[in-house]
């Protein structure tokens, strides 16, 4: 397994695709498939059968996985796309935006 860029609740721009140059917040990080579902974007429709929470059923929109390196993180500091540099301090791992410098939180 290996370590992604972007966190769940990050802010993030898409890069490519028909959503391209978007903006949204990470909702849920899958690290085994390098994707990362972000709210808003992506979004598919899926066929459901009727349940108790959808006693009608049909057809809903939901968002789709995007692969990580079709993301980008947004620096804290000028609101656009960054690349992301990593500094380990002690046990701690910071993530730094190359543009700025400012720490991404």
């Amino acid at each position: 397994m290996s370590k992604l860029h972007i966190r769940k609740d990050d802010k993030v721009v898409v890069l490519t695709g028909r959503d391209k140059g978007k903006t949204g917040k990470v909702l849920k990080v899958l690290v085994s498939k390098n994707c990362a579902i972000v709210e808003g974007r992506n979004l598919v429709s899926k066929s459901t059968k009727p349940s108790a929470k959808n006693p009608q059923g049909g057809i809903v929109k939901m968002e789709a996985p995007i692969h990580v390196s079709n993301l980008s993180l947004i620096d804290p500091k000028s609101g656009k796309a960054t690349r992301v540099a990593i500094k380990h301090e002690g046990k701690n791992v910071i993530r730094i935006a190359k543009k700025s410098g400012e720490e991404i939180k």
